[in-house]
């Protein structure tokens, strides 16, 4: 087991979070209450969901990932309403696209590698 803060799944998470901070701070007051207090903490919740099932046993692992696939999906959908309202940039929408896609492709493969039975004797 690795200490979770050297996973790259981790530093994506880190730089979400960092972009999730960014984001609420282009808001409108009415939104950083509404939207941005709830992608931040979002992606607050992924960055543990990541360190529990990093620090869990192999037959829990699969709880904690699918967890995390469902907030990423969340943040996915909320940065996608602030930006249809014109509320984000574009420059943070790629980016948010691209650290989001990264995340969900990592801990995927994660899951599945989670999920392997071990084959029998």
């Amino acid at each position: 087991m690795a200490i979770h803060s050297d996973l790259p799944i981790y530093r994506t998470g880190v730089q979400l979070l960092n972009l999730a901070v960014r984001a609420q701070v282009q808001m409108p007051r009415e939104l950083k209450r509404q939207m941005g207090d709830k992608i931040t903490q979002n992606c607050v919740d992924i960055l543990e969901l990541m360190a529990l099932a990093n620090a869990a046993q192999k037959q829990h692992r699969a709880e904690y990932l699918q967890a995390l696939l469902t907030k990423q999906r969340a943040v996915t959908v909320m940065l996608r309403v602030v930006f249809d309202m014109r509320r984000l940039s574009p420059k943070l929408w790629a980016e948010s696209v691209e650290l989001l896609g990264s995340i969900g492709r990592q801990a995927g493969g994660w899951l599945k590698s989670a999920d392997r039975k071990a084959p029998a004797a």
